[in-house]
């Protein structure tokens, strides 16, 4: 039998009463250079960033979950849970052929689960495609079944995710990432299937253990200050009051019946949100307009893009840097007229508002949100507060 550099620390660790290892050995094949793994046993963690989360009151907020595979998941629980925004993270076994796993199972028995992490985090602070950045930055994704000297199918790298609105998001994010890698990316992203809580001895380890072994650097991490600035001071004072979550509930958008529309719409309108058109190009309304307020599904009223995020592509079309919020959008692909691209609608009236592509400013975050002006209604700022719309005047003023 073979012994992963986790197995012989672990073993040492029995051995010498001390906890100094992350995990057994692995389903496949494994090191065996013994000078490798006494060089590899040094790798430890004797002091662990501070973790800004514990100062965040997350009782209110509405959180998402994703699950996140990337090798031993002693150090990537202690790493996703220090980036602002995470509420709450448990280790356990993702993916695999069998029930209720233990641990010396998933070592040796061929069960096909992934040691991975379940995360939890407000959407509102931290989104799911700067979550996911952040996961790239601690493993390889082109290797297979293995993360640092760990090696076995349970160190597979993997995202798995139970909203299927995620699944645009985390295909943005691995094309983007490919650029950086001459190899294919092998990171598995497929829908969670089961998890199973691993045993408590494993939940939080790094923390129960400051000088166990990791197979990662938390180099990283924000920092302090830059942590701070990835909320905005307005937008946390909105969540703070409750005001943000409340205007942005989708419950307060509904769509109209069929016969209600055709009546309210232009043609252009029911043609383009109901029927996904498309309008000509340099024809819309708001294609050159230049006014600071809010621009609403012209269907429902949910709020969708601020002037503050719009700017002039040259496309003929509105241009924005990103949506009010991640959530009042949802992007699916689109394949038609002999294309791949990904499409925008609305997430309360599922109306079509086009499409985003990746060659924006990069200042601006690199992401073109190229919207019809027919599927929008605008809102100027001074009228924001009587429309009900108040709680987004900051997303609207110039910084």
């Amino acid at each position: 039998m073979r012994i992963t550099i986790k197995g012989l620390v672990l073993l040492m660790a029995a051995l010498l009463a001390l906890t100094a290892g992350c995990s057994a050995a692995g389903a496949g094949q494994k090191d065996t250079n013994q000078e490798q793994k006494e060089a590899d046993s040094m790798n430890t963690n004797s002091y662990l960033p501070e973790n800004p989360n514990l100062t965040i009151d997350y009782s209110q907020a509405e959180l998402h979950d994703i699950w996140l595979a990337g090798g031993c998941f002693w150090g990537v629980e202690a790493y996703l849970e220090r980036i602002p925004g995470v509420a709450a993270t448990t280790v356990g076994y993702a993916n695999g052929n069998t029930e209720n796993p233990t641990y010396e199972e998933v070592c040796y028995k061929n069960t096909g689960h992934a040691e991975a992490v379940h995360v939890r985090y407000d959407p509102q602070r931290l989104a799911l495609e700067t979550l996911l950045d952040y996961f790239f930055e601690i493993i390889d994704p082109t290797v297979l079944n293995r993360q640092g000297n760990d090696v076995g199918s349970q160190y597979r790298t993997g995202i798995y995710y139970a909203d299927e609105e995620d699944l645009t998001v985390i295909r943005r994010v691995v094309e983007t990432q490919q650029q950086n890698y001459d190899k294919p990316i092998v990171t598995e992203t497929v829908p969670l299937e089961h998890y199973f809580l691993a045993e408590d001895y494993h939940q939080k380890y790094l923390e129960k253990n400051p000088g166990g072994y990791c197979h990662i650097s938390f180099d990283s991490l924000p920092s302090e200050d830059s942590a701070d600035d990835m909320i905005s001071p307005d937008l946390a004072d909105s969540k703070q009051s409750g005001q943000l979550q409340e205007v942005l509930d989708a419950s307060l958008y509904v769509k109209p019946d069929d016969a209600s529309l055709r009546s309210a719409l232009s043609d252009e309108q029911y043609r383009v949100t109901q029927k996904s058109g498309t309008e000509r190009p340099y024809t819309g309304e708001y294609d050159q307009f230049d006014e600071p307020g809010l621009y609403v599904d012209v269907v429902t009223g949910e709020p969708l893009f601020s002037s503050r995020d719009k700017f002039d592509a040259g496309c003929g079309w509105p241009s924005f840097s990103r949506p009010i919020d991640p959530v009042v959008v949802e992007e699916l692909l689109d394949k038609t007229y002999g294309m791949v691209r990904t499409e925008v609608r609305s997430r309360a009236g599922d109306s079509h508002l086009g499409h985003v592509f990746d060659d924006g400013p990069q200042d601006m975050g690199g992401l073109r949100y190229c919207i019809n002006s027919a599927a929008l209604r605008f809102i100027p700022v001074d009228e924001m507060e009587e429309a009900g719309y108040g709680p987004l005047i900051p997303l609207v003023i110039e910084e």
